[in-house]
């Protein structure tokens, strides 16, 4: 990753991300050290242009930033950090900077879960479940798609709604693995629906 610290005199600035719900947490500076730092620890590490020195988010109150991502823009001058925040963010005791609540919105959580069920996919960890159903191929993949949706529907015949959830949550799931095994994202199905809510939309 080629990082340009020449352009603002040694330092760019990040944007901090939580990883789950896509909140804006924060903004800092990183000079190359706090850049490496970051790497090295898997803690977002900045650079203190008030104190003119290397700080690790949360080294005295305990509040980190556990690093998930770190990515630079188009200009190669601007950090893009995604992290899971360990406590609030900002030093008022806010989850940001902003003040706002970083409440994670419940559908997000779907492309978390398609997140790690990508990495399951690219690191094939012995044990996983996941891993197993990778590994049996496309085809063992689908067919569980059909038993959670037939499941689902006896369930919801003759079950419990309680039932219905949980047999649900499988369904959707091993869709999302069904997604990621074709290299698709369960974005695009969201992308999908809303097309389909326009008024203008017609079947295809």
């Amino acid at each position: 990753m080629e990082i340009d610290f020449e352009k603002g005199g040694g330092l760019v600035p990040v944007v901090v991300q939580d990883a789950r719900t896509r909140n804006v947490l924060m903004l800092g500076y990183m000079n190359r050290e706090a850049y490496e730092r970051t790497l090295a620890s898997k803690r977002v590490t900045f650079y203190s242009r008030s104190r003119q020195c290397i700080w690790q988010k949360g080294e005295t109150s305990g509040n980190y930033l556990e690093l998930v991502d770190l990515r630079v823009d188009c200009d190669n001058d601007t950090l893009l950090a995604k992290v899971v925040p360990h406590g609030p963010t900002c030093h008022t005791g806010t989850d940001t900077c902003w003040g706002e609540t970083n409440t994670p919105c419940g559908t997000a959580f779907l492309s978390e879960l398609q997140d790690f069920i990508d990495q399951r996919r690219r690191e094939m960890p012995a044990g996983s479940y996941t891993t197993s159903l990778f590994e049996h191929g496309i085809n063992r993949i689908a067919q569980k798609v059909g038993e959670e949706a037939l499941e689902t529907v006896i369930e919801a015949v003759n079950g419990t709604n309680e039932r219905v959830v949980y047999e649900g949550a499988d369904l959707l799931y091993h869709l999302i693995v069904l997604l990621t095994a074709k290299g698709l994202r369960v974005e695009q199905l969201v992308d999908e629906l809303c097309e389909r809510h326009n008024p203008g939309w017609s079947k295809h």
